[in-house]
């Protein structure tokens, strides 16, 4: 089943309005009619709304509302995935597949290594590019939430953002042997917020290491090999779903 995502206000009583671009998707692409059903959802409370599609105009698609589901598809924690800015488009997969993964956000950071430096204007261009590319990926993970791209973030910034999480951790090639990394991991439960930093080619600058480990940042391993930038964050956060997946 179709799903797509409406502003909280475009759901009054059992009247659902979709607008926009997912207009033209559902008259011209997926060319449906009236009495089909779908699924929509408003990007911040995790339910899904069930209807059936009444009338399609040029720029208006109006359902009712049939019934709402209420499935828990989100992860019981939030994740925060603070990325440090990677070469080329790299951005945009990462972003994607963490999206599928089930972050709750991602916090692009500009690191002292990072080859990538960006301009306000590109900045504002990329972060319309990385959000609209978090919504396709939670329509096609069918995801209850648009997860957030915030904007770009400097090393300091993103310890301070994450500074009241409950859980802060960052892949160090010097951090204690994966007993403790497990230990940690185990640790992950519902209801916490959850970070993790990742440097972009080149890793963290020593300082910004010393900076995150000053803050309370726990060090983890990735295992003994060394794992591309947009290898390393879709692994930690595939250990985080495994270990908070289906938490009661």
């Amino acid at each position: 089943m179709y799903q797509f995502f409406v502003e909280p206000e475009q759901i009054v009583g059992k009247r659902i309005s979709i607008t926009g671009s997912d207009v033209n998707h559902i008259r011209n692409v997926l060319r449906m009619k009236p009495g089909e059903e779908i699924a929509v959802s408003n990007g911040t409370d995790g339910r899904e709304y069930r209807c059936q599609i009444e009338r399609i105009t040029e720029d208006e698609v109006v359902c009712t509302l049939l019934f709402i589901k209420e499935d828990g598809l989100e992860l019981p924690a939030k994740v925060f995935l603070f990325q440090g800015l990677p070469k080329a488009d790299k951005m945009e997969f990462i972003i994607q597949k963490a999206v599928e993964l089930g972050v709750y956000e991602v916090i692009p950071v500009a690191t002292k290594r990072a080859v990538v430096k960006l301009d306000e204007k590109k900045a504002k261009n990329k972060l319309a590019r990385w959000q609209g590319i978090a919504e396709a990926a939670a329509k096609q993970s069918k995801r209850r939430i648009i997860p957030a791209v915030r904007e770009v973030m400097t090393m300091k910034e993103a310890v301070s953002y994450a500074k009241e999480m409950d859980c802060r951790l960052i892949p160090y090639e010097l951090a204690d042997g994966m007993k403790k990394t497990k230990e940690l991991i185990g640790k992950l439960h519902g209801g916490q917020s959850i970070a993790v930093f990742i440097g972009p080619e080149g890793g963290f600058d020593d300082s910004e290491i010393e900076a995150a480990l000053t803050a309370g940042i726990e060090p983890v391993t990735m295992g003994k090999r060394i794992l591309r930038t947009e290898t390393a964050g879709l692994c930690m956060l595939s250990w985080i779903m495994y270990q908070l997946e289906d938490e009661a």
